[in-house]
């Protein structure tokens, strides 16, 4: 944390808390849905559709501040806020938040945080996706499942970290930019390059 800026640090911290009143509100969309799929007896699939949600603070975070540690230490943020905030899951949500905020950050570490195209944000997710999947294979009893629906789960749960950690990711951070809120960080730095390259060409 010794290269981060102060800024860097709180904008993450807000981020986290952020997103982890919002990781704690899907919960109440993910009981839905497993109510809507437990008939056809997929009712897991009711989380796993929404699943990159779960993922998307560690990759916007990632990509506005693009220092080592921002997607793990933002993913850790959020989960605490929401054992802090009352989720039923308890403390448990502690060790799922940091596999999933390492597998996000791993996919960064490999660029050597260095690489923050579009490809690289959904490949983050993809990582938070694959790490967290064997966790939960074993935590939420999926083993009780047949094997095709396993697989149909891990599948859904990769291309929700494609879509909504990825892609709506990318997205939002993109937004939050052209605002200028982000001027003083890396992706708005970015931001205003390319405006002054298209003003130049």
């Amino acid at each position: 944390m010794n290269q981060w800026k102060l800024k860097e640090i709180v904008l993450m911290s807000i981020l986290g808390v952020v997103f982890g009143f919002i990781y704690l509100a899907f919960f109440g969309v993910g009981k839905v849905l497993y109510s809507f799929f437990a008939p056809f007896g997929l009712a897991d699939m009711g989380y796993e559709v929404i699943y990159g949600i779960w993922f998307i603070v560690s990759v916007i975070a990632a990509y506005i501040i693009r220092k080592p540690g921002a997607a793990f230490m933002a993913e850790m943020v959020a989960a605490l806020v929401e054992v802090l905030a009352g989720s039923t899951t308890g403390p448990q949500l502690l060790i799922s938040g940091a596999i999933q905020g390492l597998g996000a950050e791993l996919v960064f570490a490999l660029t050597r945080w260095k690489d923050y195209r579009l490809r690289i944000l959904m490949l983050s997710g993809v990582g938070a996706a694959c790490l967290s999947f064997p966790y939960h294979f074993f935590a939420g009893g999926f083993d009780a499942y047949a094997d095709w629906v396993v697989v149909l789960l891990f599948v859904t749960r990769i291309i929700s970290a494609i879509i909504i950690t990825g892609l709506l990711g990318k997205f939002i951070s993109d937004q939050l930019a052209k605002t200028g809120v982000l001027r003083g960080y890396a992706l708005g730095r970015e931001m205003q390059q390319r405006k002054r390259d298209d003003h130049v060409a």
